[in-house]
Formats: C-alpha cells, structure tokens, sequence
C-alpha cells in the first residue's frame, strides 16, 4: 500500500514551527551569552514574527529599554492620588479603555488591571515632572501592563517616557507636530503622485495623531499586532513610528487615489486603518525605507513642511479631527495656539525644491533585503542609543 503523503499544509505548519523553535533558541542564546548581546536582540524583534510570544517580551523588552527588573520602584502608596493634578484625567481616560482588555476577561480582574493602569502612570508622572499627560498615553501603557505586570511595566513605561515618548509629553506640541511632518516627505519619496493628491486635497498629517502617539496601540483591535509592533519599535530609532504610518498610506495608495480629492473624504478613509494588514511586510518596508531615507535627509523637508502649513487649512485639519477622531483636547489646545506662529514662519523658508521623479523611483526599485535592512535599523537604533544610556547591567 502506497503511503499518503500528508497535506501541503502540514509540511508548512511544520516549517513555520521549526523556524519559530531556531529562532527562540537564538533569542535565549543573545540572552544568556555574557554580555547579553542587544544588538541580536534588537534583530530578532525586528526581524519576522518578532519575539515570538509574551514570555520571551517579558525577558526582552527590559533588555531594549535597558531597565534592570532586579530593581524595580516601590509599589505606590495611596497619597499617589491624592491632589494629583492628571487623577481625573487619567481615571476618565483607563475607565473608557475596556476595548483594550482581552475579551471575556472577568469584570473583577479586568477592574483590578484598570486600577494598577491608574496608578502606573501616575506614579511616571509623580517621579518625572518635567512629563506632561496626553490623552493616549494610557494605550501604550497598558499594553505594557498587559505583558509584563504592573512594577515591570511602571519601570519600562518610565524610561521609554524619557526617551522615545519624550516628544510627546512636553508642554507643547511643536515636537510632535515636528514628526509628524516626516510623513509627507516620505511618501514624496515613494509615490510622488499619491504625495501630490494628498497635498491637493488639504488633507494634513492629523490623521495619523492617534497612530503615532500611540504607538498604534488604540486604532489596532488584535493585540497580537499589537505587541508586534512593540517589538519593532522599541529595537529601532524613536522616530520608526512615523515610517510605519507612511507605509500604511502608501499600501493604501490605490484607494486613496480613488476617492474624491478633498480633505473630508481623503481624512475619513485614512482615519479608519484595516484590520487586516500585512503587518510583517509592512515593517519590513518600512525598515527599507528608514534604511533608503534616513531621517537626517528629511529633517530640511519636515522643516519646511512645518512652516507651509497655513493657519486655514490647519484649522480645518483641526475641526474635522476634533469631530470624527477625537484626538486628545491638550493637543487640540496646543495645536491651535501654534496657528498663527506657523504663519509668521512660513514666510522664514525658501520655496522647497523638487527632486527628480525618475531618481526617486529608481532608489525605490532596488528593494533592501529584510536581513540587511534589519542590520541597518539596528546600528541606527545603537548610534542613537548612547544619548540613552545604553550600558546593560551586570
């Protein structure tokens, strides 16, 4: 009798599980070896499937954020609450996060989760006064709850405030007003044509408000993609984020392109992101294009797409986003006492030059491997590093 071979899909499934298996034994390998090697770290959350599972998060994330979880802060006190000038806020903010907790999760444990929530960001705020809460914030830090527990998580939420939130949480929004104008040189270097009609449409960047700050944590519903791209972000450059919203517009492209020209149509799509991404090719394209167009190339167009900004169409960017998205109110308040500084700096640049089509869309044709733009995204994320103190502990 002849033997049945088994499906296709079973030489697959068990491909998919021996690469899962290679690739955890060589994360436990960069763990153990002496020193911890962080820069094979950084690869394997950049690289496919990232850490793999929340087990191995737990053991890793405090590695790329270089937080010894041997010295943890003192759990809070019950004066943590008291006349804290963001309790009310955050309260309001943690009790209308339920979609953000697995679901069937018992009410008790998910009330009890919501309460070290509370107290996890307020004990950052109470130890770094120079931070400002936004409306948002409480998204990233519970995902880190989620994974890791509540004094692991204060500890990590604590040291990536100071660094790759920072921006976020200054008293102003200029600094983040300043990354998100990343997002339109990018896709200018990508696709020149879809660059221009979002131009034409007055669409602005604050569609991707929420996207970025954060960290996709509130628009994506599957956890899973979630911590996923946690991975990806905390090995890279702070300002990874930023590629990532780009991609998803680019991939988008085709549908952008379709609908009508005009800032309410074009806003309104790209506020309502899919679901059902492919998120492992699109953080593989945007290490590509972090690696194709580093952000020391686009600081001049950033700048400048800052200063272009006119006090109307930013106003309209404004009112349209506060209706549909709802983006925080401080950010709204920040956002439009920036107005009429931005028009005064208009007139301070020069008229931006264009740079050749043909070049731009052949630089795109000659695709970065995802190994060697993993490689690349790493040794940015070291050089950025020393300003972060990046020793690891003993």
């Amino acid at each position: 009798m002849a033997l049945r071979r088994p499906p296709p899909n079973d030489h697959g499934r068990r491909d998919c599980d021996a690469k899962k298996k290679r690739k955890e034994a060589e994360i436990y390998q960069a763990l153990n070896s002496e020193p911890i090697d962080v820069a094979a770290l950084r690869r394997m959350a950049i690289s496919e499937g990232g850490l793999l599972m929340d087990e191995i998060r737990c053991k890793v994330w405090p590695k790329l954020l270089n937080v010894n979880t041997e010295d943890l802060p003192p759990p809070p006190g019950k004066e943590l609450r008291e006349d804290n000038k963001d309790y009310q806020q955050v309260l309001l903010d943690v009790r209308r996060s339920l979609r953000r907790f697995p679901p069937g999760m018992p009410d008790e444990q998910r009330e009890g989760l919501q309460e070290e929530l509370i107290d996890s960001i307020l004990q950052v705020l109470q130890r770094n006064p120079q931070l400002h809460y936004y409306q948002g914030y409480h998204d990233i830090v519970v995902t880190f709850l989620l994974v890791v527990g509540e004094r692991p998580a204060t500890a990590l939420v604590e040291k990536l405030s100071t660094h790759h939130l920072r921006d976020f949480m200054d008293p102003t929004m200029d600094n983040t007003k300043h990354i998100l104008n990343y997002l339109m040189p990018i896709i200018d270097q990508v696709n020149p044509e879809l660059h221009d009609f979002m131009q034409r449409a007055e669409v602005g960047t604050i569609f991707a408000l929420s996207w970025l700050i954060t960290w996709f944590g509130h628009v994506l519903s599957d956890f899973r993609h979630v911590v996923r791209l946690y991975d990806f972000f905390l090995a890279c450059h702070p300002l990874m984020p930023i590629y990532f919203a780009a991609v998803i517009v680019l991939f988008r492209a085709p549908e952008v392109l379709a609908c009508e020209c005009d800032m309410a149509s074009v806003h309104h799509l790209l506020s309502q992101i899919p679901q059902d991404l492919p998120y492992e090719t699109l953080i593989s394209r945007a290490g590509d294009l972090f690696v194709q167009f580093p952000p020391s190339e686009l600081a001049r167009e950033a700048a400048q797409q800052q200063a272009e900004r006119t006090a109307a169409s930013t106003f309209k960017d404004f009112e349209l986003a506060s209706a549909q998205q709802r983006p925080d109110t401080v950010l709204r308040q920040r956002f439009r006492e920036r107005l009429r500084a931005e028009e005064r700096a208009k007139a301070l640049l020069a008229t931006k030059p264009r740079t050749n089509r043909f070049v731009k869309l052949a630089v795109m044709g000659l695709t970065v491997a995802l190994g060697a733009a993993a490689l690349a995204v790493v040794k940015s994320a070291l050089e950025w590093a020393p300003k972060f103190e990046l020793q690891i502990f003993p």
